[in-house]
């Protein structure tokens, strides 16, 4: 039985989505009532962790059966026993799944407690620690030792500083506070560092804080596929075109066996700054990150071309990926979402002014892959009809691998079209399959939640005629 609530959207937010699965074309196809079905379904999903949590292999320093074992014996040692094992995915030879445990609901809770934001929450849910910036509440008497019990402001609604918080709040586990109230509170800045160690999560995921860090990269299952769609070969020239924090440029390079050229944008320098650690730390050579505005990408004509950075000319990339900005509603665990409507309906004309920019940039016979990890159509199918439309040079190509389902409709998509994307979202068919103890689980039944019951993302993949 599940202890966590639906995914708390505000209001309008959540008609716009209701309508979104309540499209004429879908009702017309499944129903009004399973429409409704599914709408409920995700909303339920979205503020649950997946069954398992994914991390790709740096498979240019270390192979797969290595960082197998080592993955295994760090897992040992943080759950004492307590895991199932480390599976290598067949169909993606560089993912490893590690499953989750949970819910637990039989946790002590203990008097003294701690009230984090919603942000925090959702990271405990996934094998996060509670750093000090994310404590919102503590009890009164709260000092470094204390076993602690940790609840999520669903609502957003508990004050920094609070004593006690008697909102709506979800437990989500037990840990031993590295730090007093006292020393939260009363400094005169936000303090920084391990705020509670988490011993006891509701969701048993491992932690991977500087865990194998030159051999792991932790990245949802859709993200990893979206690098193997784009298929990038050695010696190409290749645009990743908002690309922080670099998980899926990493993986571009190690695909091309560092081989070629890996152009990194990102217009927030932090961000820039990241993608060249993990490049650094991956130890590729062919990644040039560079703080830099997507949109400005493409040179003016006449302007002089050093081709060592952004602006670049026409037709000079050979595949582009563009994981573009979006609202993020597939993300997951999500127990609430402070997005206004007007924030989530902001992103398609942005989406659309980087995809014509992306065009341009491509080679006539080059590759361009569009995601997404969001669930509305109309950053996803609807943006695939308006770019067909546009650009007649355009036409979607079939994905490998597909382990995702079809489009949904809803945007006049034929049902050929619908086959050549890749929507993911979770199943309640997947989630009742809860794995408690994948030692006596086939590899089949596995796989087949490890594929359904990920985060929500979209893909298509494009051939510039």
């Amino acid at each position: 039985m599940s202890i966590f609530p639906k995914t708390i959207f505000k209001a309008d937010v959540e008609d716009y989505l209701r309508n979104v699965f309540q499209n004429p074309e879908l009702v017309t196809a499944v129903g009004s009532v399973e429409a409704e079905r599914r709408f409920d379904d995700l909303l339920f999903h979205l503020s649950h962790p997946p069954s398992f949590t994914t991390v790709r292999v740096n498979t240019r320093l270390a192979s797969v059966e290595h960082v197998t074992q080592l993955l295994s014996d760090e897992i040992v040692k943080q759950f004492r026993g307590l895991a199932g094992p480390v599976l290598q995915h067949p169909d993606i030879p560089d993912v490893l799944l590690v499953p989750v445990i949970g819910p637990r609901t039989t946790l002590e809770k203990h008097s003294v407690q701690v009230v984090v934001g919603a942000q925090c929450g959702s990271a405990v849910l996934r094998g996060a620690h509670v750093y000090v910036p994310g404590i919102l509440s503590a009890s009164k008497w709260m000092k470094a030792g204390d076993v602690v019990s940790v609840y999520s402001d669903v609502e957003g609604k508990c004050k920094r500083g609070a004593v006690e918080f008697l909102g709506k709040k979800v437990f989500i586990g037990n840990g031993i506070a590295e730090i007093s109230r006292k020393d939260i509170f009363n400094s005169s800045t936000v303090l920084k560092g391990l705020g509670v160690k988490m011993t006891e999560p509701v969701y048993l995921s491992p932690s991977f804080d500087s865990v194998l860090p030159s051999y792991l990269f932790l990245q949802n299952l859709p993200s990893v596929i979206v690098g193997h769609v784009l298929n990038p070969e050695p010696g190409e020239r290749i645009l990743d075109m908002c690309a922080a924090p670099g998980g899926k440029t990493t993986h571009i390079a190690t695909l091309m066996d560092d081989q070629g050229e890996v152009i990194a944008m990102d217009k927030i320098s932090s961000k820039v700054n990241k993608i060249k650690l993990n490049a650094a730390m991956f130890n590729l050579n062919i990644i040039k990150a560079f703080c830099y505005n997507g949109l400005k990408a493409l040179a003016v004509e006449g302007l002089e071309d050093t081709r060592e950075g952004p602006p670049f000319p026409p037709e000079y990339f050979d595949r582009i990926l563009l994981d573009a900005p979006c609202s993020g509603l597939g993300q997951r665990p999500n127990m609430a979402c402070a997005f206004t409507l007007r924030e989530v309906t902001s992103y398609p004309p942005l989406q659309r002014r980087l995809f014509t920019v992306a065009v341009k940039l491509l080679k006539p016979g080059g590759v361009l892959v569009y995601s997404t990890c969001t669930i509305t159509l109309a950053e996803n199918e609807e943006q695939v009809v308006w770019a067909l439309s546009t650009f007649p040079c355009l036409q979607l190509q079939a994905q490998e691998p597909h382990i995702g389902g079809k489009g949904m409709k809803g945007a006049g998509l034929s049902e050929e079209q619908l086959k050549l994307l890749q929507r993911f979202h979770p199943s309640s068919a997947m989630l009742a399959c809860a794995v408690s103890d994948l030692n006596s689980s086939s590899t089949d039944d596995t796989v087949c939640l490890a594929n359904g019951d990920s985060i929500g993302f979209f893909i298509a993949k494009f051939i510039k005629r």
